[in-house]
Formats: C-alpha cells, sequence, structure tokens
C-alpha cells in the first residue's frame, strides 16, 4: 500500500509526500499561463521574506527548538531593510496570514522566501512560495528534499537554498550574507524553474467541466504510484528505504538527514 500525505514519515516506507494545497485552483491551461506571465513580470524589492505566525514557546522540546529558531530568523529580518517581514496573528495584532492576497503580494515582492521547520519538518508557506516565483530557502532537508521526491527536481540547488540550520541557531551564519553573495543570474535561473514546476505543484479546480491540459500535483502522485507498483513487481524495491528511495540515490545531505534517525528493526 502507497499512502500520499502533505508529511511523510521517515518511519514508514509506503510513505510518499505530495504538495500542500495552495490557493490557486486553475480550470484551465490559460489560467496557468497567465499566472506564469505574471510570476516573470513581477517586482521584487525585497531580497528575502519571511510570513511567520507568533508562538509561544511550550514544553514540548521539539517545537520549542522550532520556535526559538524562528525567532532568532525574525530578528535577522527586522533588523534588515531589505527582509519582508509578515507577522501572523502577533498578540494584540490581526492574522494578516489569513487573507491569501496579503500572503502572496509578499512572496511575489522577494526573490528569496524563508522556510526554516515549522511544527513538524514541512510548511504549506513553501509551496506558496515557489506558486509565487519565490526561491524558498530550507534549513533543514527534511522540509522538502527528502519528501516531495516526485514532484520536486531531484537537484534541490535548481530551484531552492539550502542554509545550516546550525550555523543560524550559533550566529555563525547570517542569512542575508548567504543570500547576497547567489549571483543576479543564480537567482533567475531557479526562479525559471520554478516557474516550469507550477504546474505539477498546484491542484487544479475539482470543479472544472474539462481537463486542464497539463499534470497537475494529482496526475504527477497517480503517475508516481503506478511507477512504484511496476518497479515493486519486477522486484527493484525488495529493500524499501524510507520515503520509498534507495540510499545509493540519497545525496549527502539526505544520507545525513536519515542517519539521524534510530534504525528500527
Amino acid at each position: 500500500m502507497t499512502t500520499l500525505a502533505i508529511e511523510s514519515s521517515p518511519w514508514h516506507g509506503n510513505d510518499v509526500g505530495v504538495p500542500y494545497p495552495t490557493y490557486f485552483h486553475p480550470s484551465r491551461a490559460a489560467e496557468v499561463a497567465s499566472w506564469q506571465r505574471a510570476v516573470r513580470r513581477a517586482r521584487r524589492p525585497w531580497l528575502f521574506a519571511f510570513a511567520v505566525g507568533t508562538r509561544g514557546h511550550g514544553s514540548d522540546k521539539n517545537v520549542d527548538g522550532n520556535g526559538a529558531f524562528r525567532d532568532a530568523i525574525i530578528e535577522q529580518c527586522a533588523q534588515w531593510r531589505r527582509c519582508g517581514l509578515l507577522r501572523c496573528g502577533a498578540r494584540g495584532q490581526r492574522n494578516d496570514c489569513y487573507a491569501p492576497g496579503n500572503v502572496m503580494r509578499l512572496f511575489k515582492s522577494a526573490a528569496f522566501c524563508l522556510q526554516p521547520q515549522g511544527d513538524s519538518y514541512t510548511r504549506k508557506s513553501a509551496f506558496d512560495a515557489m506558486l509565487a516565483g519565490c526561491v524558498p530557502v530550507f534549513f533543514h532537508p527534511g522540509s522538502a528534499y527528502v519528501q516531495y521526491r516526485w514532484h520536486l527536481p531531484a537537484d534541490h540547488r535548481k530551484y531552492s537554498v539550502l542554509v545550516p540550520e546550525d550555523g543560524v541557531r550559533t550566529g555563525t551564519v547570517r542569512v542575508e550574507d548567504v543570500l547576497r553573495r547567489i549571483s543576479a543570474r543564480e537567482v533567475a535561473a531557479m526562479r525559471e524553474q520554478l516557474v516550469r514546476m507550477i504546474p505539477s505543484i498546484v491542484y487544479r479546480d475539482p470543479r472544472a467541466t474539462s481537463g486542464l491540459g497539463l499534470k497537475d500535483a494529482v496526475d504527477v502522485a497517480v503517475d508516481g504510484v503506478i511507477e512504484r507498483v511496476r518497479r515493486i513487481k519486477q522486484g527493484w524495491l525488495s529493500r524499501m528505504m524510507p520515503w520509498g528511495s534507495g540510499m545509493a540515490t540519497l545525496t549527502s545531505t539526505e544520507t545525513c538527514f536519515f542517519s539521524s534517525f534510530p534504525v528500527v528493526s
């Protein structure tokens, strides 16, 4: 059995990650093409942007640790004039993140969008950023690279940036320093890759009376399941690794991620 989930588990080899639903559900290919043109033409005055909810630090170690890390990112963003910061539901403030337009306008105005871990490894915001043509900046490989193998390119450098989380925590790495070293040509290439990825990471409007004419996230997932079954029947996946892939196909970053989990026999 193959389970499709917005976040797959390293302890369940049959789990496969599929994209979080975004705010865009096209019914025709023309709508996708129009959105892609708008993303390409968008003015991006912010170098990077961060939409984040303010959370209290509870007793849970993982949530507390992620909350403290988000606080460090917020502090760096607030101190730099080229970072767009949208606080979601801060004390005494309205939750502007409930309005999709606010989030998407911010992401379409930035070259990079920061995507630290949420309450778990992944965040819906990462796919909102990709939809906006905003290059996602991840701080942990579990946030995307080992999750969405059917929907995202195997070479994550083509569409995203990975900043070492430990360096940010200790203060030895500043996010803006990393991003400023990336050339405009490289950023443009990553953005174009994101634009080409848009059809495969969105879900078409289920009310549409005809096909989209492009493969959306569901089509990609169905193709992946069919291919997975074919390989299983041929005996290619006799020993399943987490996320349904053999260790030989993992990058060094991903291998390091998997090695952090205890082996369960």
